[in-house]
């Protein structure tokens, strides 16, 4: 869904008559979108239930999603682009949750990441979908058709949502046993029967300690390094990587030469858009062969090594696309997709996968959705400023050095993982707060 918005922009501008600013603000409008959601709406989910949100987040997005296509105005796209932020927003904690929460500790980072892949999935879809349309339907009107195309997805989506099951854990938590009890038999529902009766025990610990903790329970004590091992490291990487995913036909465009920078006609503009998006779908292909890796071992290696790799990897990728801007010919292409492609491969397989995966393992129960939408509202931070003024940037400061601060951030990125690591590979979330900082082995 952001990532389409790359393939949409240069026809918005041309039909709204966009400059940089409002380029910008489009941009940046569903990442925005996303920071309010996350932190209005993540603890929500705390509140009322992990099932009652998935639901009414996945309504919201269809809501908005249809405003958009039929936006009259720029005005309008705006607003329905910050409205679809905020119900993804919302399904960035509670999405993790459903998902974590019912599984068992030695396959849970790979069916969470199972499911956080699809997001490539997504991307490389958006771009493929945005080129199809592209070439049947040339026309300057086509980008409402990209989001359209969305709306069919949404359908059986918000109607699935309505049958799966509650979190057992939440529920326990909550002191409300014998609907855990039922949930967990629905859970695990199999032919023939076992187990043929579930018996869930009362927590011990207290009747306060079973209640939603308070925000500020986020930035005391343990929790404080788990925030902040949750929430900076994926701002750093959400810097580069919607940067990147968003305006990578345009960089692209640019650096290959098939940008044209003043299109005389819809038909030059179309051609531009359709040269860049195709090179954009060859890059995001491997954005999906790294979250299959990180899916494989996530549960083998351990989280915070492949987040700390994949920054790494991402720093080098980015490195190589800045060197093809002081070479020339095949190799300037040679170096700027093999750049490309490591940078889609490293932060798919590291920091973009892993950052989403830590932030719904690290925190108690008590305070779970909270900490995890706080974390990713933090990131969309990063993502809002790297959104709204990547096109600024590109045009003020140049590739090169664009480029080169993405390379640091990234290095950064590593360097506070590494520094607040806290490993949650094969613990159970059910312990998490018992659990004492140590470094990874």
């Amino acid at each position: 869904m952001v990532f389409t918005t790359g393939v949409a922009l240069p026809l918005m501008s041309s039909e709204f008559g966009l400059g940089v600013t409002e380029k910008g603000v489009i941009a940046a409008a569903t990442l925005f979108g996303i920071l309010i959601g996350a932190t209005a709406l993540g603890d929500l989910a705390d509140r009322y239930g992990r099932k009652q949100m998935f639901i009414v987040e996945m309504l919201l997005f269809g809501i908005f999603i249809t405003l958009l296509t039929f936006s009259p105005s720029y005005l309008v796209v705006v607003v329905a682009l910050v409205g679809i932020g905020i119900a993804l927003g919302c399904d960035y904690p509670t999405a993790h949750l459903i998902i974590s929460e019912s599984m068992p500790s030695r396959i849970r980072g790979r069916m969470v990441l199972g499911a956080f892949g699809f997001q490539a999935v997504g991307g490389l879809a958006g771009t493929g979908i945005g080129f199809l349309i592209l070439f049947e339907n040339p026309q300057v009107g086509a980008w409402r058709w990209m989001y359209a195309s969305t709306i069919l997805l949404a359908v059986p989506v918000i109607i699935g949502r309505f049958f799966i099951v509650q979190s057992p854990n939440w529920l326990a938590f909550r002191g409300r046993i014998k609907e855990a009890e039922t949930e967990t038999e629905r859970l695990l529902q199999r032919n023939p029967r076992y187990p043929k009766e579930v018996i869930l025990r009362r927590l011990q610990s207290g009747d306060q300690n079973q209640e939603k903790a308070p925000w500020s329970a986020l930035f005391k004590g343990t929790n404080l390094s788990r925030t902040i091992l949750a929430s900076v490291p994926w701002f750093l990487q959400d810097l580069s990587t919607y940067g990147i995913g968003i305006f990578t036909p345009t960089i692209l465009a640019t650096l290959i030469g098939a940008r044209i920078d003043h299109p005389r006609n819809t038909a030059e503009l179309i051609q531009s858009d359709i040269l860049a998006t195709k090179g954009a779908a060859l890059i995001d292909i491997l954005l999906i062969v790294g979250i299959m890796f990180a899916v494989l071992l996530a549960d083998r290696v351990g989280r915070i090594r492949l987040q700390i790799l994949g920054f790494i990897g991402c720093a080098v990728g980015l490195l190589l696309a800045a060197l093809s801007l002081d070479v020339g010919g095949t190799l300037a292409v040679v170096l700027i997709f093999a750049g490309f492609m490591l940078f889609s491969f490293m932060t798919n397989i590291g920091p973009n996968a892993m950052t989403y995966l830590i932030a719904g393992e690290v925190f108690p129960i008590s305070i779970r959705g909270a900490g995890a939408g706080f974390a990713a509202s933090f990131a969309k931070i990063g993502a809002v400023l790297t959104a709204f003024l990547f096109p600024i940037l590109l045009k003020d400061i140049g590739t090169h050095l664009l480029l080169l601060i993405l390379v640091g951030t990234s290095l950064l990125g590593a360097l506070v993982t590494r520094l607040y690591a806290f490993e949650t590979k094969g613990i159970n979330l059910e312990n998490v707060e018992e659990r004492e900082k140590v470094p990874p082995s």
